[in-house]
Protein backbone atom coordinates (compact mmCIF):
# COMPACT_ATOMS: atom_id res chain seq x y z
CA UNK A 1 0.00 0.00 0.00
CA UNK A 2 1.16 3.53 -0.75
CA UNK A 3 -0.44 4.93 2.38
CA UNK A 4 -0.19 3.91 6.06
CA UNK A 5 -2.38 1.07 7.28
CA UNK A 6 -5.24 2.44 9.39
CA UNK A 7 -5.46 0.38 12.58
CA UNK A 8 -8.03 0.26 15.36
CA UNK A 9 -7.59 -1.37 18.78
CA UNK A 10 -10.59 -2.85 20.60
CA UNK A 11 -9.89 -4.30 24.05
CA UNK A 12 -11.56 -3.80 27.41
CA UNK A 13 -8.15 -4.09 29.15
CA UNK A 14 -6.49 -0.68 29.35
CA UNK A 15 -3.02 -2.09 30.01
CA UNK A 16 -3.27 -4.32 26.94
CA UNK A 17 -4.35 -1.36 24.78
CA UNK A 18 -1.45 0.78 25.97
CA UNK A 19 1.08 -2.00 25.43
CA UNK A 20 -0.20 -2.70 21.93
CA UNK A 21 -0.05 1.00 21.04
CA UNK A 22 3.53 1.20 22.29
CA UNK A 23 4.44 -1.70 20.01
CA UNK A 24 2.55 -0.47 16.95
CA UNK A 25 4.18 3.00 16.97
CA UNK A 26 7.51 1.23 16.44
CA UNK A 27 6.29 -0.44 13.21
CA UNK A 28 6.65 1.48 9.95
CA UNK A 29 3.54 2.06 7.86
CA UNK A 30 1.06 1.88 10.75
CA UNK A 31 -1.41 4.62 11.64
CA UNK A 32 -3.42 4.13 14.86
CA UNK A 33 -6.90 5.57 14.35
CA UNK A 34 -7.96 5.08 17.95
CA UNK A 35 -8.92 2.60 20.62
CA UNK A 36 -12.14 1.36 22.22
CA UNK A 37 -12.96 -0.56 25.37
CA UNK A 38 -16.62 -0.85 24.35
CA UNK A 39 -17.25 -3.26 21.42
CA UNK A 40 -20.61 -1.67 20.51
CA UNK A 41 -19.04 1.77 20.17
CA UNK A 42 -16.25 0.17 18.15
CA UNK A 43 -18.85 -1.40 15.84
CA UNK A 44 -20.38 2.00 15.08
CA UNK A 45 -16.96 3.50 14.43
CA UNK A 46 -15.89 0.67 12.08
CA UNK A 47 -19.12 0.93 10.09
CA UNK A 48 -18.52 4.64 9.50
CA UNK A 49 -14.75 4.78 8.98
CA UNK A 50 -12.19 3.14 6.70
CA UNK A 51 -10.44 0.74 9.06
CA UNK A 52 -7.83 -1.44 7.31
CA UNK A 53 -6.69 -3.53 10.25
CA UNK A 54 -8.50 -4.35 13.47
CA UNK A 55 -6.75 -5.57 16.62
CA UNK A 56 -9.61 -7.23 18.45
CA UNK A 57 -9.81 -8.81 21.89
CA UNK A 58 -12.13 -11.81 22.18
CA UNK A 59 -13.33 -11.86 25.78
CA UNK A 60 -15.08 -8.57 26.46
CA UNK A 61 -18.17 -7.80 28.56
CA UNK A 62 -21.47 -7.48 26.73
CA UNK A 63 -20.20 -8.53 23.32
CA UNK A 64 -17.29 -10.81 22.48
CA UNK A 65 -14.83 -10.07 19.72
CA UNK A 66 -16.15 -13.07 17.79
CA UNK A 67 -19.72 -11.75 18.01
CA UNK A 68 -18.62 -8.26 17.00
CA UNK A 69 -16.82 -9.53 13.92
CA UNK A 70 -19.84 -11.57 12.81
CA UNK A 71 -22.06 -8.49 13.09
CA UNK A 72 -19.95 -6.34 10.78
CA UNK A 73 -21.35 -6.15 7.22
CA UNK A 74 -17.86 -5.38 5.90
CA UNK A 75 -15.00 -6.73 7.97
CA UNK A 76 -11.58 -5.14 8.07
CA UNK A 77 -8.58 -7.45 8.22
CA UNK A 78 -8.55 -8.67 11.80
CA UNK A 79 -5.88 -9.82 14.23
CA UNK A 80 -7.35 -11.36 17.36
CA UNK A 81 -5.59 -10.50 20.61
CA UNK A 82 -6.50 -12.66 23.57
CA UNK A 83 -5.24 -14.08 26.85
CA UNK A 84 -6.46 -17.58 25.96
CA UNK A 85 -5.67 -19.82 22.96
CA UNK A 86 -8.94 -21.76 23.27
CA UNK A 87 -10.78 -19.71 20.63
CA UNK A 88 -8.23 -20.26 17.86
CA UNK A 89 -10.27 -22.62 15.67
CA UNK A 90 -13.44 -20.53 15.89
CA UNK A 91 -11.44 -17.37 15.19
CA UNK A 92 -9.81 -18.71 12.04
CA UNK A 93 -13.18 -19.89 10.74
CA UNK A 94 -13.87 -16.16 10.41
CA UNK A 95 -10.80 -15.83 8.16
CA UNK A 96 -8.83 -13.62 10.52
CA UNK A 97 -5.26 -12.70 9.61
CA UNK A 98 -3.69 -13.91 12.82
CA UNK A 99 -4.32 -14.85 16.44
CA UNK A 100 -1.95 -13.46 19.08
CA UNK A 101 -1.94 -14.70 22.65
CA UNK A 102 -1.11 -12.12 25.33
CA UNK A 103 1.34 -10.90 26.55
CA UNK A 104 2.38 -9.26 23.29
CA UNK A 105 5.91 -9.05 21.98
CA UNK A 106 7.26 -6.72 19.30
CA UNK A 107 8.41 -9.63 17.14
CA UNK A 108 5.03 -11.41 17.27
CA UNK A 109 3.01 -8.28 16.50
CA UNK A 110 5.37 -7.41 13.64
CA UNK A 111 4.88 -10.90 12.20
CA UNK A 112 1.10 -10.48 12.27
CA UNK A 113 1.29 -7.00 10.72
CA UNK A 114 3.49 -8.29 7.90
CA UNK A 115 0.83 -10.89 7.06
CA UNK A 116 -1.77 -8.14 6.95
CA UNK A 117 0.43 -6.00 4.70
CA UNK A 118 0.81 -8.88 2.24
CA UNK A 119 -2.95 -9.37 2.11
CA UNK A 120 -3.66 -5.67 1.69
CA UNK A 121 -1.30 -5.47 -1.28
CA UNK A 122 -2.75 -8.58 -2.94
CA UNK A 123 -6.04 -7.65 -4.61
CA UNK A 124 -6.73 -11.26 -5.57
CA UNK A 125 -7.00 -12.45 -1.98
CA UNK A 126 -10.41 -12.24 -0.34
CA UNK A 127 -10.48 -11.95 3.43
CA UNK A 128 -13.46 -12.03 5.72
CA UNK A 129 -15.81 -14.13 3.57
CA UNK A 130 -16.98 -17.24 5.34
CA UNK A 131 -16.88 -20.28 3.10
CA UNK A 132 -14.19 -18.78 0.86
CA UNK A 133 -12.23 -21.38 -1.07
CA UNK A 134 -9.09 -19.25 -1.27
CA UNK A 135 -7.65 -20.69 1.91
CA UNK A 136 -7.26 -23.82 3.96
CA UNK A 137 -6.22 -23.96 7.59
CA UNK A 138 -3.62 -26.31 9.04
CA UNK A 139 -2.51 -26.92 12.59
CA UNK A 140 1.24 -26.41 12.85
CA UNK A 141 2.26 -27.54 16.34
CA UNK A 142 0.11 -25.28 18.54
CA UNK A 143 -0.56 -22.69 15.85
CA UNK A 144 -3.38 -22.80 13.29
CA UNK A 145 -2.07 -21.33 10.06
CA UNK A 146 -3.90 -20.03 7.03
CA UNK A 147 -2.51 -21.32 3.72
CA UNK A 148 -3.29 -19.73 0.40
CA UNK A 149 -4.52 -22.38 -2.04
CA UNK A 150 -2.21 -20.96 -4.68
CA UNK A 151 0.81 -21.74 -2.51
CA UNK A 152 0.15 -25.48 -2.23
CA UNK A 153 2.42 -27.47 -4.56
CA UNK A 154 1.45 -31.04 -3.72
CA UNK A 155 0.02 -33.12 -0.89
CA UNK A 156 1.47 -36.41 0.26
CA UNK A 157 -0.23 -39.15 2.30
CA UNK A 158 1.83 -40.62 5.13
CA UNK A 159 -0.22 -43.16 7.06
CA UNK A 160 -2.64 -41.32 9.33
CA UNK A 161 -1.08 -38.00 8.36
CA UNK A 162 -0.76 -35.85 5.28
CA UNK A 163 2.10 -33.57 4.32
CA UNK A 164 1.27 -30.31 2.55
CA UNK A 165 4.15 -28.93 0.52
CA UNK A 166 4.47 -25.20 -0.12
CA UNK A 167 7.57 -23.34 -1.36
CA UNK A 168 10.45 -23.72 1.12
CA UNK A 169 8.27 -25.46 3.74
CA UNK A 170 5.90 -28.32 4.47
CA UNK A 171 3.21 -28.97 7.09
CA UNK A 172 2.30 -32.34 8.57
CA UNK A 173 -1.30 -32.63 9.79
CA UNK A 174 -3.47 -35.47 11.00
CA UNK A 175 -5.99 -36.66 8.43
CA UNK A 176 -6.44 -38.43 5.11
CA UNK A 177 -5.75 -37.38 1.54
CA UNK A 178 -9.43 -37.86 0.73
CA UNK A 179 -10.50 -35.54 3.56
CA UNK A 180 -8.37 -32.66 2.38
CA UNK A 181 -9.23 -33.26 -1.29
CA UNK A 182 -12.86 -32.56 -0.40
CA UNK A 183 -11.77 -29.05 0.60
CA UNK A 184 -9.74 -28.37 -2.56
CA UNK A 185 -11.05 -27.11 -5.93
CA UNK A 186 -11.13 -30.14 -8.23
CA UNK A 187 -10.22 -28.09 -11.30
CA UNK A 188 -6.90 -27.12 -9.69
CA UNK A 189 -5.81 -30.27 -7.81
CA UNK A 190 -5.67 -33.88 -8.99
CA UNK A 191 -4.85 -37.23 -7.39
CA UNK A 192 -2.11 -38.86 -9.49
CA UNK A 193 -1.18 -41.68 -7.11
CA UNK A 194 -2.75 -43.25 -4.05
CA UNK A 195 -0.29 -41.21 -1.98
CA UNK A 196 -0.05 -37.96 -3.96
CA UNK A 197 -2.30 -35.09 -5.03
CA UNK A 198 -0.72 -32.28 -7.02
CA UNK A 199 -1.56 -28.73 -8.08
CA UNK A 200 -1.88 -28.99 -11.86
CA UNK A 201 -0.62 -25.47 -12.52
CA UNK A 202 2.58 -26.21 -10.57
CA UNK A 203 3.74 -29.00 -12.90
CA UNK A 204 7.19 -28.31 -14.41
CA UNK A 205 7.16 -31.28 -16.80
CA UNK A 206 6.17 -34.94 -17.10
CA UNK A 207 8.55 -37.74 -18.06
CA UNK A 208 7.05 -41.20 -18.49
CA UNK A 209 5.32 -41.86 -15.13
CA UNK A 210 7.10 -39.13 -13.19
CA UNK A 211 5.71 -35.63 -12.66
CA UNK A 212 8.12 -32.89 -11.66
CA UNK A 213 6.61 -30.22 -9.41
CA UNK A 214 8.81 -27.39 -8.18
CA UNK A 215 11.82 -29.54 -9.05
CA UNK A 216 10.63 -32.60 -7.10
CA UNK A 217 9.89 -35.97 -8.74
CA UNK A 218 6.45 -37.39 -7.92
CA UNK A 219 5.25 -40.79 -9.19
CA UNK A 220 2.13 -41.20 -11.31
CA UNK A 221 0.22 -44.47 -11.03
CA UNK A 222 -0.61 -46.31 -14.25
CA UNK A 223 -4.34 -45.98 -13.51
CA UNK A 224 -4.07 -42.18 -13.14
CA UNK A 225 -1.74 -41.39 -16.03
CA UNK A 226 -4.40 -41.14 -18.76
CA UNK A 227 -6.65 -38.94 -16.62
CA UNK A 228 -3.71 -36.64 -15.87
CA UNK A 229 -2.83 -36.26 -19.54
CA UNK A 230 -6.46 -35.54 -20.45
CA UNK A 231 -6.60 -32.77 -17.84
CA UNK A 232 -3.65 -30.94 -19.39
CA UNK A 233 -3.88 -28.52 -22.29
CA UNK A 234 -1.63 -30.44 -24.66
CA UNK A 235 -0.75 -28.76 -27.95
Amino acid sequence: MDRPINCLIVDDNKVARILLQQILVKIDGISIMGEFDDPLKAKTYIENNAVDLLFLDIEMPGLTGLELLRMLPKRPLTIFTTGKPTYAVEAFELNVVDYIVKPFSLARVMQAVERAKELLTNENVKIGNEGSSDFVFVKDNKVIRKLNMNDILWIEAKGDYIKLHVPQKSYIVHGSLKAIEDKLPSQKFMRIHRSYTIALDKIDYIEDRIVYVHGEAIPVSESNKDALLKSLQLL
